[in-house]
């Protein structure tokens, strides 16, 4: 089974009038890659699964994936990343809000090796008056509180290495809090500008309370956890060099001939290991 670049992960709840146009523009965005998409149907009751499924029998590289019970965003990401089989993973939102065009550029910066995750800043919001405003205030309660230097850590168009997801603790609501949680384990996060649009149909599920104040919550808990962690913690390891592995192995010449005293002592790697 091949190993493609990057997985699309693309949670959506009631997105039926979203999804096709969306998924359209991710293919456009990404020719000449080597992608697949995750699409996670969160017990919508819109016939999203069924045009998901059906598109699925004619794209080999969309793999869809349903929830009978609605289990939120974070945990849809999750799950995802987990069957993903991309190096890396880029999220977007199931609205349409977020530009799939900005895809190649994030992708592009993640690539040069420098950075954990790049995250998407919404230089000019396309959102109503009242989510424009949750949104800036959870954005500078968590800054003020987590110091993630990360100016719209709600854009939920990112890239990731997806061993850095996997290895980042799960919790309801943690992906609101992706940059914190890299930054809390040795991590490099860096914001590019991208593209945001209106909303092409549908609701949006998200507001002021389940924006700001279930997330205060949330965010003493990242708050805890940043303070029980020890990471990064650098460790240092030794091999013996190939050299001296052949000496000491059973069938060795040199063993047979001079007996085990002849064998050469392993070589450390560097002065450092050695003085341990």
């Amino acid at each position: 089974m091949s190993t493609p670049l990057v997985s699309i992960v693309i949670p959506a709840k009631d997105e039926a009038g979203n999804l096709p146009a969306l998924l359209d523009e991710v293919d456009a965005a990404l020719v000449g890659t080597d992608y697949e998409v995750l699409v996670v149907d969160d017990a919508s009751q819109d016939g999203s699964w069924a045009m998901l499924t059906r598109r699925a029998t004619e794209d080999p590289r969309l793999r869809p994936l349903h929830h009978d019970k609605s289990a939120g965003q974070s945990t849809s990401v999750w799950q995802a990343a987990r069957a993903a089989r991309g190096t890396w993973l880029a999220t977007l939102d199931g609205d349409g809000q977020n530009d799939p065009a900005d895809l190649p550029n994030l992708l592009e910066r993640a690539q040069r090796g420098d950075v954990t995750l790049v995250a998407g800043h919404r230089t000019t919001r396309r959102d109503d008056w009242l989510k424009r405003l949750s949104s800036r205030v959870a954005n500078k309660v968590r800054s003020a509180l987590l110091k993630d230097d990360t100016p719209d850590t709600g854009c939920g168009l990112k890239v990731i290495h997806r061993e850095a997801f996997l290895a980042l603790p799960y919790f309801n609501h943690m992906h609101r809090f992706l940059p914190a949680l890299v930054l809390a384990q040795g991590g490099r996060c860096v914001s590019v500008p991208v593209n945001h649009r209106p909303r092409g149909a549908g609701e949006s599920h998200y507001g002021l309370n389940n924006r700001l104040w279930a997330g205060l919550l949330d965010i003493l808990g990242v708050m805890w956890l940043r303070k029980r962690t020890r990471l990064p913690a650098p460790l240092d390891t030794f091999e013996a060099s190939p050299a001296a592995v052949s000496k000491l192995s059973p069938d060795s010449s040199s063993d047979q001939s001079s007996g085990a005293d002849s064998a050469e002592a392993p070589t450390p790697t560097s002065a450092r290991e050695a003085s341990r």
